[in-house]
């Protein structure tokens, strides 16, 4: 009966005679409804229905069995029955079934499917959008050129809108008017002879205002003469708290048309554009600078030389290239040593990263001499300069040489004039008055006579003519030096302390020279100290070198004398008048210190004190026994 009634009924029918031919037939295409006897398939007719509205939530099951109990109601409507029949079976109850349950499934279909399926195409519109702005924001933080960030920012406005044309316009400041930077779909004529006066337009309000303009199926608006447009959406780019142009989308057509959530898409491309923007002009801006800073370092006339924090060169001059035979090319990323060979510049740049001396004079393969210094630049790593001292050098040379003759000249009628001053007083008895003044010359004359002596020590080490070594103990020649002075510390109430590291490396030295030069720095430190203070001396082994310090509490050396402080003559500007000096002893330190091999530096900070550091070459066994055995 019931095939009878469905096909003039107008519905087209399947019969199936067992599961397996059911399940197959869903597969291939669901139905809308399913007519099942309760007998079908041997009585597993509610297992069946389980799975199939599993599959199929749309199926609508009508049932043909008896009056189910309560019990099997629970079961039919927990499979998802939308319907039960039971005979004696008419026509019309069948159809009137029918056209209820397909009723129900529409309803299903419009209150519940349709919405979500528009749902997920708006999901999906969004992540297209979000995926969209993703690309536009990894440009503008990538390395492209600010045409190709732009060019796609307008792209990516157009497609996520369906707009017809879109264009960031940007404000020239020279004539105050708006030019086509970047576009979509339009004429590249129309592209290169456009100009839109601020005043009276559309894109002008945007830019005076600040704010989006949203217009939707409108009657035409005129952007310009034969450019009309029924829809458009105007996004302001902001940069610095200023707007800098608009970004546009579009339609020219009446039938186009934009949606509020358009308008919050094209403002965040507009965002990433107008950053884009800026990042170029700041780029533009940094490179200008850049190349400006690099043209005045290469043309200065000293040596630069820049490193980052790996010792990596990040600029070197061409005076600096000259002075170390470096060839012209690009070594910006190389290792400095792979690229200057010369021990002590490497030496310095060392030195200069572990806070000791920032400043010290060089010689190069060419014979030139250089006063380099060093400071370190917080985030970028080590910049020296390179002053060309050579001509203050061989003044210097000639001072020393003109010092020297007449030191000598003069030391002869200095000991006769000595000589004679003491014999005044065998000639006849002398008054207090003129015992005063003949004390008053030999202090003079003992003053100049060791100022003499000086200059001539300094001259014959800096002339390379001191040149007797010997195997030295020198911790043990520091504590006779420290016994020495010992007296004029108490004198000033001072406390010496002198602290000498056991088992010392042996030094091969002139052991007068190095006396010398712990003389001058603990006779300096006790000079300096004032009454009640305290001088340290140390000597130390550190790795395969012997190590001097001697430090007070001090005045201090003031940070503008510090660089000058081992210079010939040189007294710092704290020091008062009625102090007695040469300004030659630690001028005399640092050239026997570097005759042998070693390094000298001071660390000072006003009102705390001072320290200096004197590093020395030790031997090794087999250096220790080689002088031996040639006699030393």
């Amino acid at each position: 009966m019931a095939q009878g009634a469905l096909t003039p009924a107008g519905y087209a029918h399947r019969v199936f005679q067992d599961i397996a031919a059911l399940e197959k037939a869903c597969q291939e295409q669901p139905p809308d409804v399913l007519l099942l006897d309760m007998r079908f398939g041997g009585g597993n007719v509610l297992s069946l229905l389980e799975r199939l509205k599993a599959s199929y939530p749309l199926l609508q099951p009508i049932l043909l069995t008896g009056e189910p109990d309560p019990k099997t109601w629970r079961h039919l409507l927990r499979v998802g029955v939308a319907d039960v029949l039971s005979p004696p079976l008419r026509t019309s109850d069948l159809l009137e079934t029918i056209k209820h349950v397909l009723a129900r499934r529409e309803t299903l279909i419009e209150k519940v499917v349709l919405p979500l399926k528009k749902d997920t195409q708006s999901l999906a519109s969004r992540s297209e959008a979000l995926e969209h702005l993703a690309e536009v924001g990894r440009m503008v933080t990538s390395s492209l050129s600010l045409d190709t960030v732009l060019k796609a920012a307008v792209d990516a406005a157009v497609n996520l809108t369906g707009a017809q044309e879109g264009s960031i316009l940007l404000l020239d400041e020279r004539t105050g008017e708006l030019y086509v930077r970047a576009e979509r779909n339009f004429d590249d004529s129309f592209v290169r002879t456009f100009r839109l006066k601020v005043e009276d337009s559309l894109a002008g309000k945007v830019l005076e205002s600040g704010e989006p303009l949203y217009i939707s199926r409108q009657g035409p608006q005129k952007i310009k003469t034969a450019y009309l447009v029924h829809s458009l959406i105007y996004a302001p780019l902001r940069a610095k708290g200023r707007v800098i142009g608009v970004l546009g989308v579009d339609h020219r057509e009446k039938s186009g048309d934009f949606t509020p959530e358009h308008l919050m898409v094209v403002s965040a491309i507009a965002d990433f554009a107008a950053s884009a923007i800026e990042n170029a002009r700041l780029h533009a801006h940094t490179e200008a600078e850049r190349n400006k800073l690099e043209t005045i370092l290469t043309n200065v006339r000293d040596g630069v030389l820049v490193l980052d924090e790996y010792d990596n060169i990040l600029f070197i001059n061409k005076i600096a290239r000259q002075a170390f035979d470096v060839p012209d090319a690009n070594f910006t990323g190389k290792h400095v040593s792979e690229v200057i060979v010369h021990e002590d510049m490497l030496h310095l740049i060392e030195m200069a990263y572990h806070d000791l001396p920032e400043q010290a004079e060089i010689r190069v393969a060419d014979g030139r001499y250089f006063s380099v210094q060093g400071a370190k630049i917080p985030s970028v790593g080590l910049a020296l300069t390179m002053h060309d001292i050579s001509q203050l050098k061989e003044l210097d040379r000639i001072k020393s040489e003109f010092v020297s003759t007449v030191s000598h000249d003069l030391r002869s009628p200095l000991t006769a004039v000595m000589g004679y001053v003491e014999l005044l007083g065998r000639v006849g008895p002398l008054n207090d008055q003129q015992q005063a003044f003949i004390q008053r010359v030999q202090i003079s004359l003992q003053n100049i006579t060791s100022l003499i002596n000086e200059l001539l020590d300094l001259g014959k080490i800096e002339a390379g003519f001191d040149t007797h070594r010997e195997l030295v103990d020198f911790g043990t020649l520091v504590r006779f030096v420290g016994d020495e002075l010992r007296l004029k510390a108490e004198e000033k109430t001072q406390q010496l302390n002198v602290a000498i590291e056991p088992d010392l490396p042996t030094l091969l030295a002139s052991p007068t020279r190095l006396q010398q030069v712990a003389e001058n720095l603990i006779g300096n430190a006790i000079k300096y100290t004032p009454v009640g203070g305290r001088v340290e001396v140390r000597v130390f082994q550190e790795e395969h070198q012997v190590i001097l310090q001697v430090s007070d509490n001090g005045p201090g050396i003031p940070p503008a004398d510090q660089p000058y402080i081992f210079d010939k003559f040189y007294r710092a500007s704290n020091v008062p008048d009625d102090v007695p000096g040469s300004g030659l002893g630690l001028a005399i330190v640092k050239s026997i210190v570097e005759a042998h091999d070693g390094r000298v530096w001071v660390e000072s900070f006003p009102g705390e004190g001072t320290t200096f550091t004197v590093v020395l070459p030790a031997l090794n066994e087999d250096e220790a026994i080689s002088p031996l055995k040639a006699g030393l």
